[in-house]
């Protein structure tokens, strides 16, 4: 058996995340990860008073397909962001398994140069169940990084393609990396992740593969004229980069800075915000009812029963979860 490690008072969380103690905010994220119901208790607790000193940040969400460089772009890219005196923390969600439930965790280990960095902050996480490449606790991990003093959060999606736009609904701004030359770039054109995106870019644009950024760049550029202007009068940009050579990232910067200016005078980031308040909302309902309808006592032995009468052929599983979940609200 896991001993559990022990806790420390709320008071002591609160005080040193206000510190910026980073050991005690990777402390605070791991109890807000937990599943422990004493631990859900307690990071509630916390969340609540430190509410009030987040949402000064610039939340930008980076998300992309397997091998289009995300890292090595979040690497590049944030020592540019600490050189002009920010503080960085980067949220990089790793894929978790299946069969283990574990993950590989390694963004911090490729991320090596920017983790050296004092005024960067990088926190793997996994994605558990949750869906569309974030964890399930990226949200309150974001408040407790700007209760720490953070000004610019990074969220680095799991990148495993047109279903991960569960981040826009938490961020300010959202990066789509692309790779030219891959023989989707008209394919991937449609309706979904690029409609969400504020900003494209086409990564690993050096040596030969030059020329073929530029046309995809121009291809997405096209392609957006056909989407509706977003309601926060933001028309998307295409740019190109390449964090191996580092060029184009300077100008990347500037671009979501030029954003967040633009939409915070047209007060569009804080109805955004307030926009996201409620998606949180309405998703924190169904992620608590679910805890308490899995905690009820003898919940795992009724699904245990139910399982296999499944898997005996004796009831559809449809009609169970039915049936179960009928049960359940009548009491």
């Amino acid at each position: 058996m896991v001993k559990k490690r022990p806790r420390l008072p709320k008071e002591k969380y609160i005080e040193g995340i206000l510190e910026g103690n980073r050991i005690i905010l990777s402390q605070a994220i791991t109890l807000i990860e937990s599943q422990l119901p004493d631990d859900n208790l307690l990071a509630d607790e916390i969340i609540e008073a430190l509410i009030p000193y987040s949402g000064k940040s610039l939340r930008v969400g980076i998300t992309g397909v397997p091998g289009v460089g995300k890292s090595t772009f979040i690497e590049a890219m944030g020592n540019i962001v600490a050189t002009e005196g920010k503080k960085l923390a980067i949220l990089a969600i790793d894929p978790s398994s299946q069969k283990t439930k574990g993950s590989i965790m390694g963004d911090k280990t490729r991320m090596e140069t920017l983790s050296r960095n004092k005024s960067v902050f990088i926190r793997p996480s996994p994605t558990g169940k949750a869906l569309g490449g974030v964890a399930s606790k990226t949200r309150e991990s974001m408040i407790l990084c700007e209760a720490a003093g953070f000004d610019t959060i990074f969220v680095e999606t799991v990148g495993v393609g047109q279903s991960e736009i569960t981040v826009k609904g938490m961020v300010d701004f959202f990066l789509l990396l692309a790779l030219a030359g891959a023989g989707d770039e008209l394919q991937g054109i449609k309706k979904g992740i690029v409609e969400m995106a504020d900003a494209i870019v086409i990564n690993k644009a050096d040596g030969e593969n030059k020329r073929q950024a530029n046309k995809a760049k121009a291809d997405f550029q096209s392609a957006l004229h056909l989407f509706p202007v977003p309601e926060s009068g933001w028309s998307p940009k295409v740019m190109t980069c390449s964090a191996l050579e580092k060029t184009g990232l300077v100008e990347i910067w500037h671009l979501m800075t030029q954003y967040q200016q633009q939409m915070t005078e047209k007060g569009f980031l804080e109805i955004n915000r307030q926009h996201q308040n409620i998606d949180w909302f309405d998703s924190q309902i169904m992620d608590n009812l679910g805890r308490y309808f899995y905690h009820q006592a003898g919940m795992d032995t009724t699904i245990g029963q139910i399982k296999a009468a499944i898997l005996e052929g004796k009831t559809h599983p449809k009609k169970a979860a039915y049936e179960l979940t009928q049960s359940f609200i009548r009491g």
